[in-house]
């Protein structure tokens, strides 16, 4: 059985590297997981004024959020953090009352063109995923910060650089070790 990812994609740009490299994940691993790119770029901002008549739009986002076995962050960074639409989707994830993605489990990968890859943003996401109200589970010790990502990509945007295929089979494997240790310790405890 396929695991059933939804993909965040933390940037607003048509030409987003993330999408690029949840769009090669979602063909490479097609036999282990069933991903789905999930899109913030038309979400309402948040304000609690709007919680009392949550926006269709947010709803629809969330409801789609909540349909998967497990989460998948694709960052990139801005300005040393994460972007603020992205910012705003997790803030959404956070109200309601329903727990989105409370202990679901989760990966996050990030790109840029920088040599770093995204670190200092996945450092803020990781801290602001750590709230109460989001909590999903972490796969630990695996991060995936992409640097100079616009030269391990091919003229169809598809990632070609052998080293970095080589390690996102490796995180993707210890990603699908993980959920089931997690799913067998979850179904020990009902």
């Amino acid at each position: 059985m396929r695991i059933k990812v939804k993909a965040i994609i933390g940037s607003t740009s048509s030409t987003s590297y993330n999408l690029k490299l949840v769009e090669f994940m979602k063909s490479r691993y097609a036999d282990q997981l069933d991903i789905t790119p999930v899109f913030i770029n038309e979400l309402e901002m948040f304000s609690v004024d709007l919680e009392g008549n949550v926006p269709a739009n947010v709803k629809e986002f969330k409801d789609n959020v909540k349909d998967s076995d497990a989460v998948l962050f694709a960052v990139p960074e801005y300005n040393f953090s994460i972007p603020g639409a992205l910012k705003n989707a997790i803030d959404w994830l956070s109200r309601g009352g329903d727990f989105t993605i409370k202990d679901k489990p989760a990966f996050i990968i990030g790109s840029s063109m920088g040599v770093l890859g995204s670190v200092r943003a996945q450092i803020h996401l990781r801290e602001i995923l750590s709230n109460p109200a989001l909590s999903p589970v972490l796969l630990p010790g695996n991060e995936v910060y992409i640097g100079s990502v616009h030269e391990k990509l091919n003229e169809a945007g598809e990632l070609i650089d052998q080293g970095t295929i080589g390690f996102l089979d490796q995180v993707v494997n210890n990603f699908i070790e993980f959920y089931h240790k997690n799913n067998n310790k979850a179904a020990a405890l009902v």
